[in-house]
Formats: C-alpha cells, structure tokens, sequence
C-alpha cells in the first residue's frame, strides 16, 4: 500500500520531512577505516523499513479501494505507523533507528549524523550488479572495449540529431550512477552522460552504451581496500580548461585517500566560467580541499587528528596563485569562495605538491585517456580484478 503523499499539506499532515542520508564518502571511509583495523564488516537490510517509522502527526488515510466498509464508507483510518508515499516517512524511520542506536550506547557522529559508533575483510562485489543491469539493457552480448569513452568524441547538446528516449536513457544513466560508488574508472564518462537526461540524442545514447560495453569487459572490476598501507589523507586534484563544448565551462576532477585507499572522487562541471587554464586549475583545486577539510573532520570522530594534509598537483601557477596571500588583479574577479584555499595553505591545514602529470590521478576525472593511461592510473586508484581466484591470490599476496 502506497500513500498519495502529493496530497498532503505541509503544516497540516507533516511538519519535517528531511531525513539525513549517508554520503559514499562517508560509506567508503567507513570500509577504509574497517580494512586498515581489520574488522570484519557485516550489512543488513531493513525489510519496509518505512513501515517501522513512528508518526509523530495525527495523519488520516481514506479507506483503499477494495476495502471499503459499504456500512461506513466515509470513515477514515488513523495511522499509528508510517507507509510508503508519506513525506515525512524517511524522516520517521530515520528518527526510529537512531532512536534505537542510541538507547543501545550508539554514539551519533558530530559531523555526519548517519554516522553511528560503538566503541567497544569482507568485500562488497557489485559484479552480479553489473550482470543485471547487462541484462535489463540487452547488452549482455555487446562488443568489449578498452575505454569507457573515445578520446575523439566530443560531448555537446547536439540538437540536430535524433531524439530517443529520455525515460530509457535517464534510467540507463541512473544505474550507471549507482555504479559509480565503487567504479571510479566510469564516473567522469557517466557524468558526462548525465548532464544530457532533458533531451537524450542518438549520439548520447551511444555513449552511455559504451560505458556498458566497457563494463562488460571489466565486470570484476572493484576497489580493494589493503591493511598493510598507512593511514595518511592525501589528496589529488586537477582540472581542464573549457571542455564542456555547451558553455565552455570546465571541469573539476578530485580524488581523495586513506594511505591507498580511496574514498572519494568527483567530476564536476565549473560553475563559473574562467579565463585561462590556471584559473580553472585554481577553482579545481579549491573544490579538493573543501573536501579533503570535510574528510578531516569526519575522520575526528575516529579518533584521528590530520594536519598539513597533501594535495597533489600538476599545474605550478595554480599552486603559486593559492600559497600568494595577496589577491592578484588577475584573480579577483574569481568568487571569493573560492579563495578560502589561501587561509588553509597559510595556517598550514594543507600543504600543496606538484606532482607531473603523468602521476596525477586525478587526470582520470577530467577527459578521456587512451587505454595504457587509463589502466594505469586505474590500478594507481587501487582497483583491481576481484574476480573469486584473483581475491583468492590478493588475499595469500597480503
């Protein structure tokens, strides 16, 4: 049974309808901080989770077509319960859970509130994911390829073209992006791809079906997470220059670690336009340590204190522009949020390395790469083959 919530009146039938989700960095710090203290890692699943949500509204449902007293057709029912379709209902079983956790000694992180810890390596494999989604899109048989985009394909509204089908195509890209959770070799294509879902052409259909073919070739393909290596947060950022061919905005690519394990990325698209590469660089860059901050702060709830955390970067003026506390004339017209990344840099919170670009992992969040830099840098992310007999040598090689 599923509520029409579109009915409901805010002030009438709910009053707070926001629940917290748990971000994936948050998901893979937690696996990182599990794999480097080796502890074993158990997941449950809540079956209609919703359902256990206590109300705290006096919410009235009309009778269900079918289950109508013919004796008092104009009765109504009074929930005692959250369903499925009411607003407010991720919010009442979040506050149930935590409920729960707290009463049993949990303590609610202080940054994160999907954070719970009790103070007192398994592997999580989406290849059977892969092999459904393969299925659902009748790619089960397409041709493998190396990459999971062409270095030559150049990504644009083409409003020329055919049109095709925006339900099937935003469906396609969603599970992509679900993927990307532990794919970090797709999210830059996948996220290209996203950013046509309002009017999908053939030409972006065939995009998003070479991420698939790619897939196919990599199925096993996964993150793993070693002990034996620190426990360091570092950071690698980088950048193109006007690569969106739409609004000539560029792109920012991030990635952060653990020692060797990372458990963040991104590939995201400027929100202001910028006048040379080292300004976009620049922007890149503050974007990472914005993150690389928030890592740090969620990681105090682990008991780990950073400091003089490193950011890996290949563009000299970029890292000149950030360790200069005066405000250039050619800077200033760059939003001031931007700018915070001198603060950190100067109360020495981050320290800034080049690195050459050929060892920026971060090049793979930014454009395209031939198959030999791809598999490099892949393997540089840490993901590696989790088929059963390569976990089997992975685990005797530890």
């Amino acid at each position: 049974m599923v509520v029409r919530g579109y009915r409901q009146e805010e002030g009438i039938d709910f009053k707070e309808s926001f629940a917290p989700v748990a971000r994936m960095e948050a998901i893979r710090i937690f696996l990182a901080y599990a794999a480097h203290k080796s502890f074993t890692v158990f997941q449950i699943d809540i079956k209609t989770a919703f359902l256990h949500g206590t109300l705290k509204e006096d919410v009235y449902v009309c009778q269900p077509k079918g289950f109508i007293d013919f004796d008092h057709p104009s009765h109504v029912y009074k929930l005692k319960k959250a369903l499925y379709g009411l607003k407010q209902a991720p919010k009442a079983w979040y506050d149930e859970l935590s409920t729960f956790l707290l009463q049993n000694h949990f303590i609610k992180g202080t940054i994160d509130p999907t954070l719970f810890i009790w103070c007192f390596d398994d592997d999580i494999l989406m290849s059977n994911y892969v092999l459904e989604i393969l299925k659902k899109y009748g790619m089960k048989t397409c041709d493998l390829v190396g990459t999971p985009m062409e270095i030559k394909d150049k990504f644009n509204l083409d409003q020329n073209r055919t049109p095709v089908d925006a339900t099937k195509y935003r469906s396609m890209t969603g599970a992509l992006m679900y993927l990307t959770s532990s794919r970090p070799d797709i999210v830059h294509a996948t996220c290209l791809c996203a950013r046509y879902q309002a009017k999908p052409t053939k030409k972006h259909l065939k995009e998003v079906k070479r991420i698939f073919c790619y897939l196919r070739r990599t199925i096993n393909m996964g993150l793993w997470y070693t002990k034996d290596f620190g426990f360091e947060l570092t950071g690698f950022s980088d950048a193109d220059y006007a690569g969106c061919k739409d609004t000539f905005k560029s792109t920012s690519g991030g990635a952060q670690f653990l020692g060797e394990k990372m458990v963040s990325c991104s590939s995201k698209k400027q929100d202001c336009m910028e006048l040379s590469i080292a300004e976009a660089k620049y922007v890149s860059l503050s974007t990472c340590c914005a993150q690389v901050i928030w890592i740090q702060t969620q990681l105090m709830n682990y008991g780990f204190h950073f400091n003089k955390i490193l950011i890996y970067y290949d563009s000299k003026s970029a890292i000149a522009i950030s360790c200069n506390p005066v405000q250039h004339s050619r800077t200033k017209h760059i939003a001031v949020r931007y700018h915070f990344i001198k603060e950190h840099v100067e109360k020495g919170t981050i320290k800034l390395y080049f690195v050459k670009t050929d060892n920026q992992l971060a090049d793979l969040f930014t454009k395209a790469l031939p198959v030999d830099q791809l598999n490099y840098l892949v393997r540089l992310l840490g993901m590696r083959n989790l088929s059963p007999h390569e976990l089997e040598r992975l685990e005797k090689s530890r």
